[in-house]
């Protein structure tokens, strides 16, 4: 895989945590004022998507 390829998913990894750690915080209601607020399917999708994406960002990272 070329380094361009990679670096355009390491790119889409972090903000795949970005965005479920938004959701996270949504979910257990740090963040108010849309209809995920307080609402604990957020926080597990969120804490997936965090997963998700530390899981690929750390496959794409690592040396081989």
């Amino acid at each position: 895989m070329n380094s361009i390829v990679k670096n355009i998913l390491k790119v889409f990894a972090v903000l795949l945590m970005l965005a479920g750690g938004v959701w996270f915080l949504q979910g257990i209601n740090i963040l108010p004022g849309s209809y995920m607020s307080g609402n604990p399917q957020w926080v597990i999708n969120g804490a997936i998507a965090v997963l998700v994406g530390a899981g690929l960002f750390w496959f794409l990272s690592r040396k081989k």
